[in-house]
């Protein structure tokens, strides 16, 4: 049984909250984060597992918006840079720098002296804090990467962006493991079904959709952060709000990995609209598509494939050129854009990830659109800001609810690993040291896995050949990490499912242990429900 689950599941009727949140993507985490490390008594609930759904498909890049200065949102760019900065120096572990490699064919609408001083602009706005863009010949991009089809290349540059090491959706997760350490109460897998004010207190009805069990929790005040959702939670709710969503549809399609340099390769594809070639590991990520969608649900279909390979085929110099057999994984997302009003009319090509929050200071409601990782500080620190103005006191309004923790703390493990050897003991198919990597998923909680190491030697072990996941993380995520289903460790606690195709999983040895630590007496229903759950598409 997951224990945590289900006492945070028994705990969600037992008080009033100061705050209740729904929706456990990236904007909700980190609203939980920043008002439960500032003394709020917060609940939080998802209708599947925490970044679920778009927090768990993006591109993996933290960046500054570059592509936003073609339609003039300097504003919005000086705005995301800054972000990025900030982001960076919080998570140096996490959220890396990393240069973008942009080839410029010819015919495009723009020559590439011009979009290579747009890159400039994109320095100086983001303060210098990354390294010098720099302008490249034919020539010289095809000396620093050779993949790349330079034959109709006219020429290109170079700039600095960030990226996250790990995935999105385990960034997304370690907020909401804070707040849970905060003291914030967190459930996945519970589906709101309405919500009503009584007497000034917000009356929720939930469904527990793992054992059909309805609960009622009652708050102060109500933060709908559903992401693609936020629209129909809020008709469920009869709040009418200022903004709305409209969708677009992103993939990505997960290869191995096509060249050895750890560099962002970025195009622009046949719609004239950002294509990139990222590094995830050992396998290559590659896309994305930018489509105009009328429901929040989506899937990848062939049309999306077809797109995406032809795109990398034309663009890139291979050996062989990809097809659908060599797509390890597919990543599929709905993106919430919001716009001001009702029409829904807006110009599809200027829309931005920009957020907006709505809020009723009578009724203590809020509603935050639209969003991206990048810009996820500011959005908890505007939510805290907001929750205040709602009547909610916070009594430790001035704590910092976010970043790494201190050096001290840091330079103790690094010191500890040292000491018991523990990069000796990394895996010859791991991509990085394990303490860098032990550092970056867990930070002060690494210390204590370091000891279970020592005290079990065994705790060292690969379970999934691969994976990158040692059978003590295992262990972790099954005590601390709320993994309900095989899918939220496989593809949200780890990327697994992402960088190991899906029959290997399936037949690894150490599948069937990892689910026992995980499940225990339930391993083999839980292992089966993920089997069902992918047999008609593995991807």
């Amino acid at each position: 049984m997951n224990t945590l689950r289900q006492s945070n599941i028994d705990k969600l009727p037992q008080e009033t909250f100061d705050v209740f949140i729904v929706g456990g993507g990236i904007n909700g985490a980190v609203s939980a984060a920043a008002l439960a490390a500032k003394g709020a008594r917060v609940a939080l609930i998802d209708q599947g597992d925490f970044a679920g759904a778009t927090s768990s498909n993006s591109s993996n890049l933290a960046w500054g918006g570059i592509k936003y200065l073609e339609s003039h949102e300097y504003g919005l760019v000086y705005k995301l840079c800054k972000s990025r900065n900030h982001l960076m120096r919080s998570y140096p572990s996490t959220v890396k720098e990393i240069r973008f490699l942009t080839s410029i064919q010819r015919g495009f609408r723009f020559p590439p002296w011009l979009v290579f001083l747009g890159t400039g602009l994109y320095w100086v706005m983001g303060r210098f804090f990354t390294r010098m863009p720099r302008y490249l010949s034919k020539q010289a991009i095809k000396k620093i990467e050779p993949v790349i089809n330079t034959d109709n290349v006219s020429g290109g540059f170079e700039y600095s962006d960030s990226y996250l090491y790990d995935n999105d959706a385990r960034f997304v997760f370690n907020f909401i493991r804070s707040s849970m350490s905060y003291g914030c109460i967190a459930a996945n897998y519970v589906e709101l079904i309405k919500s009503e004010q009584q007497d000034g207190i917000w009356v929720s009805q939930v469904n527990d959709r793992i054992s059909g069990k309805q609960i009622t929790i009652r708050s102060k005040t109500m933060i709908n952060a559903t992401g693609p959702y936020v629209d129909k939670v809020n008709q469920i709710n009869q709040q009418p709000t200022q903004h709305h969503h409209v969708f677009s549809k992103g993939i990505h399609l997960i290869v191995n990995r096509l060249t050895e340099h750890n560099k962002v390769l970025t195009f622009f594809a046949d719609d004239g609209r950002l294509f990139f070639v990222i590094p995830m590991g050992p396998k290559t990520c590659i896309g994305t598509t930018d489509t105009q969608v009328e429901k929040p649900e989506s899937n990848v279909t062939a049309q999306d494939r077809a797109f995406v390979l032809s795109n990398v085929n034309k663009l890139l110099d291979l050996a062989h050129p990809l097809t659908d057999q060599d797509i390890i994984a597919e990543r599929c997302g709905v993106r919430p854009l919001a716009i001001d009003g009702t029409g829904g009319k807006a110009d599809w090509v200027q829309l931005s990830r920009k957020h907006a929050i709505d809020i009723n200071k009578n009724t203590g409601y809020l509603s935050i659109f639209g969003g991206k990782l990048t810009d996820c500080i500011n959005v908890g620190n505007e939510v805290a800001d907001l929750i205040r103005q709602c009547g909610i006191t916070l009594p430790y309004a001035a704590h910092k609810w976010y970043g790494e923790p201190d050096d001290s703390v840091k330079n103790e493990f690094y010191h500890r690993a040292t000491l018991m050897g523990l990069d000796a003991l990394t895996p010859a198919t791991s991509s990085e040291p394990l303490s860098q990597r032990f550092w970056r998923r867990y930070g002060r909680n690494a210390i204590n896995m370091l000891e279970q190491i020592r005290e079990n030697p065994s705790m060292a072990e690969l379970l999934i050949k691969k994976a990158e996941y040692l059978r003590v993380e295992v262990e972790h995520a099954a005590k601390r990490e709320m993994v309900t289903k095989l899918s939220d460790f496989l593809r949200r606690r780890s990327k697994i499912s992402l960088v190991v195709p899906h029959q290997d999983i399936i037949n690894a040895p150490g599948l069937v242990e990892a689910c026992k630590i995980l499940f225990a007496d339930q391993w083999q229903a839980k292992l089966q429900e993920y089997i069902d759950e992918h047999q008609d598409n593995p991807l």
